[in-house]
């Protein structure tokens, strides 16, 4: 957990990030999902027994730099997270979460949902 919290309060936005490299299929992952506005796979440092994230094509930096604009592309993300979280078998329930920020724990500043599942996650989260 320390080491997510010090890549976090290390990371910057601006560049290039490892999801735009999955994206335009520089680094090969094994896409669960793929279509016009997104791609989502499985995360390659787990927190839970399943962790996918769901990454839109467009690199917004952050959520809270999201415009109103990106309503529809923000909606389509929820959406296939619930395709994907259902997919997966996660059928007694699962997490969503998008950091935001070194306080919010955003490592990559490149927006994209975490889906959690596969065991009892805790309240509060951390």
């Amino acid at each position: 957990m320390a080491e997510e919290t010090a890549k976090a309060q290390a990371a910057q936005p601006g560049g290039d990030t490892i999801f735009g490299k999955i994206i335009r299929k520089e680094i090969p992952v094994d896409l669960l999902h793929e279509d016009e506005q997104c791609v989502a796979f499985k995360d390659i440092a787990p927190q839970a027994p399943v962790h996918i994230l769901v990454v839109p094509k467009k690199p917004i930096v952050r959520l809270s730099e999201a415009e109103d604009g990106d309503a529809a592309l923000l909606g389509h993300l929820m959406i296939v997270a619930k395709k994907c979280a259902k997919n997966a078998g996660l059928t007694k329930g699962y997490r969503i979460v998008i950091n935001d920020g070194p306080d919010g724990g955003q490592s990559v500043y490149h927006i994209h949902i975490h889906i959690l599942g596969g065991r009892q996650l805790n309240w509060p989260p951390g």
